[in-house]
């Protein structure tokens, strides 16, 4: 009896039994798509993320600090507006005149505020002292010529008037005299709101010292200027006229 019974229920369940495979099978088949795709986004994420920490790696050794989208935007800010002050210092070059007519201007007012607010006489001697610096750079010739006595370099300064025209090079161009002088009064204008710089000091010393140190100096760069027969200035090559042309024609 439970022979048949057992013989009955497996062919009864046999079936069920292929019909459960089928829909394993099946969804199995459905089922393999999505975990090879998954396995795949891991494998792509873990990839990714290795050459992230490496680019993260090399710029931190290198020294680079990780880049984000603020950081990009305020270099690009900074670097149009290096160029347009630079566009500008390039536009203002053939301009001498206008460049240290400013430039007085702006030291008068400098020293109107000294004047009125009777203070920062520490800060105005520094800035004098710097100006006397710039002025004897600008006046000095860009090789020593004590260097080039004993040698027959082209950039020797000439001596006499027959020899071959070359122009005076300064130790620190005029370009460069007029933007290190102008930068230093807008840095001594800025530190007359600081309190902090105002160093309570007995000007006419500073005033007298000042005078000295200006005369000594100009005498040492005119001794010099004197000593190996050069002037500071060049007004560019002598040019010489021929005849006027008559007009007349000569036969012979």
């Amino acid at each position: 009896m439970s022979f048949f019974i057992g013989e009955h229920s497996l062919v009864v369940l046999k079936p069920r039994l292929l019909q459960r495979i089928t829909l394993l099978k099946a969804a199995r088949s459905c089922i393999s798509p999505v975990t090879n795709l998954l396995r795949r986004g891991r494998d792509v994420a873990d990839s990714g993320s290795e050459e992230v920490m490496s680019d993260l790696g090399t710029s931190q050794i290198q020294g680079d600090p990780p880049s984000s989208p603020q950081v990009s935007s305020l270099r690009l800010i900074c670097t149009r507006l290096a160029q347009h002050y630079q566009s500008l210092l390039d536009r203002s070059t053939p301009h001498a005149l206008g460049r240290w007519g400013a430039t007085v201007i702006l030291g008068l007012l400098y020293m109107i505020r000294v004047f009125i607010l009777q203070g920062w006489y520490i800060v105005t001697y520094a800035l004098g002292i710097y100006h006397l610096n710039l002025l004897v750079a600008f006046l000095s010739p860009k090789i020593e010529p004590s260097l080039l006595e004993d040698s027959d370099d082209d950039m020797a300064l000439p001596t006499h008037h027959n020899e071959e025209f070359r122009p005076f090079i300064r130790r620190l161009p005029e370009f460069k005299f007029w933007y290190s002088a102008t930068k230093a009064v807008l840095v001594a204008m800025v530190m007359t709101f600081f309190e902090m710089f105002n160093i309570p000091v007995f000007w006419p010393i500073l005033v007298l010292y000042f005078i000295m140190l200006t005369c000594m100096t100009m005498k040492r760069q005119i001794r010099h200027m004197i000593k190996y027969r050069y002037v500071p200035f060049s007004h560019g090559k002598t040019r010489y006229r021929g005849k006027e042309d008559t007009g007349d024609v000569f036969i012979s």
